[in-house]
């Protein structure tokens, strides 16, 4: 029996499975134990609360990085004072402690989900809190990914950011989700750690524990009790992929010699020397978000300066491409723009919020102009969520007033890509963020687990979008890069590349299996796949007939 789903990255494995544990059943709506007081039950509460943040920091700490954030803001969010007023008031109605919990996470979580965007997306970590906090409460294991002395294939209706921090990869083999797409955290994850992962396959949760199988993240399949002749062609690949990842690193080309430079795409300083250690040829997008999210006032031109220095000390002579602050209504910041946007994917972020706040991206651009004098990297700087030609023309007209050598967009919004001629007069170069362009072209929230199945960037009418950029690029003689969660899947890498894209930027841990793949194909045979894959009708479609050439 086989099963389908979306493939994540190159890799196979083979194994049994264990399933995640199912969620903790609804607490009864009972009146709680008559021997205990109001003030007794809610002080359970309080201490179960704590414990769980505890549990959160202390793993945060063995996880280290960017796990660590995502569980320290876990942690924060267990003990936020607004949903414990609302436990207490619910224990002070007769609620026991377990079902006031319950019942005030999911009443903020529903909220979240209202809200959409990146709020929808706390949601999903918020219900893990509750899960925890009750778990506490009742004297059980808290659910979280399963334990066990041999390897296995870790299947799961999705995963929380608690349970992905700490995964075990000697014992995890892959990833088999029945819910999720392409831009999913499950699928991030699993690019970022270079885990097989096979996401969204209907009838996942069917399985039983102990089955054997082989999942395929290649084609996005899961072959249930395969054969002995499928595990040994399983067993060879991953073979295969080994001796590739213990070969000497090269530049990213195609088969004949075309050059396709690959590129890493990081959120920290701290995460240069291991892109470098990889094989990352330069830096595709920098994120320079984490100098912002925390600060309760923009930082100044010193201390931005310095933490550009120093990533940019990792690349003498690289290309590191920096993408201006992206922040807005989803990741409200008080002194940029926190005012309350009822579709914040919609709302004022990326360029549009630096604009109206010009001082704080005057003294970005500056500090990255010093950071670009004292260094020898080439330096790239370009602006987010970019609408037209004039807003291209403000955003490099400022980079070049301040001292900018190259200055260009991103393209993520589908007018960038159908204005590409007149973006390309005064841009010098285009960098297209996958995801977003996802999302704005299918109207599709990327948070939104409801809307999955669009979230999906082989669809033909991004590919299009994608086309129209690099025709308008390569008439201009201008660069056109990919730097979505797609440059990550070698066999998009393939399709992008016969588009027109001229570099590629991805975690990592994906630049491996996208350099492997590209050098098994000529620049024409990446063209004919393009051109396959665009005149499919769907997602689905377009794989397959890439695959198919």
């Amino acid at each position: 029996m086989e099963l389908t789903g979306v493939g994540v990255g190159r890799g196979v494995a083979v194994g049994p499975i264990l399933r995640m544990p199912d969620p903790l059943p609804e607490p009864a709506e009972g009146p709680r134990d008559s021997t205990r007081t109001e003030a007794e039950e809610f002080a359970r509460v309080q201490s179960a609360i704590e414990a769980v943040a505890a549990d959160y920091n202390a793993r945060g700490e063995k996880a280290g990085g960017e796990a660590k954030e995502v569980l320290e803001a876990a942690a924060l969010m267990a003990q936020d004072p607004t949903l414990l007023d609302d436990v207490r008031n619910r224990v002070g109605s007769g609620s026991t402690a377990e079902r006031a919990v319950f019942d005030a996470f999911r009443q903020f979580q529903d909220m979240l989900i209202g809200l959409g965007g990146y709020m929808a997306e706390r949601a999903t970590d918020l219900g893990d809190v509750a899960q925890r906090i009750i778990a506490n409460l009742s004297g059980v294991p808290a659910p979280g990914v399963p334990e066990s002395d041999t390897p296995f294939i870790l299947v799961a209706p999705d995963l929380a950011p608690a349970d992905t921090a700490l995964l075990d990869l000697t014992k995890v083999l892959a990833l088999v989700t029945s819910q999720g797409g392409p831009t999913s955290h499950t699928a991030i994850l699993a690019r970022s750690k270079s885990i097989p992962a096979i996401v969204g396959v209907t009838g996942a949760l069917e399985l039983t524990d102990g089955t054997m199988i082989v999942a395929d993240a290649a084609s996005g399949r899961v072959t249930v009790d395969p054969s002995d002749e499928v595990v040994a062609e399983a067993e060879r690949r991953i073979a295969e992929r080994k001796a590739q990842a213990d070969a000497p690193i090269t530049d990213g080309a195609l088969a004949d010699g075309t050059k396709v430079p690959l590129l890493a795409n990081l959120g920290s300083p701290a995460e240069a020397a291991n892109a470098v250690q990889l094989g990352a040829e330069g830096v595709g997008l920098f994120r320079t978000e984490f100098l912002f999210l925390d600060a309760k006032s923009a930082p100044t031109v010193e201390s931005q300066q310095a933490s550009y220095t120093e990533l940019l000390s990792h690349f003498p002579g690289k290309k590191v491409v920096v993408r201006a602050l992206d922040a807005g209504a989803d990741k409200p910041l008080s002194f940029l723009n926190d005012a309350h946007e009822e579709n914040p994917a919609l709302g004022l972020r990326g360029l549009r919020a630096l604009r109206a706040s010009e001082q704080i991206l005057r003294d970005q651009l500056t500090a990255l102009a010093n950071a670009q004098a004292a260094t020898e990297a080439d330096l790239w700087v370009m602006a987010p969520m970019v609408a037209d030609a004039e807003e291209t023309e403000y955003f490099v007209e400022l980079g070049r007033e301040l001292g900018l050598k190259t200055v260009g967009v991103m393209a993520e919004v589908p007018s960038l890509a159908v204005l590409a001629d007149q973006v390309f007069t005064a841009a010098d170069f285009v960098s297209i963020g996958t995801n977003d362009l996802t999302q704005y072209t299918l109207a599709a929230d990327r948070m939104l687990g409801s809307v999955a199945a669009y979230q999906d960037p082989w669809h033909p009418a991004v590919l299009r979008l994608v086309r129209m950029l690099g025709d308008a690029g390569a008439l201009a003689g201008k660069p056109v890069g990919i730097c979505g969660e797609a440059a990550a899947d070698p066999q998009l890498a393939v399709v992008l590349v016969g588009l027109g894209a001229t570099t590629l930027s991805m975690t990592p841990a994906a630049l491996a299996d996208v350099r492997a793949e590209l050098a098994t194909v000529t620049l024409d045979q990446a063209k004919a796949k393009a051109a396959a894959a665009v005149a499919a009708t769907t997602a689905a479609g377009a794989r397959e007939a890439a695959a198919a050439l």
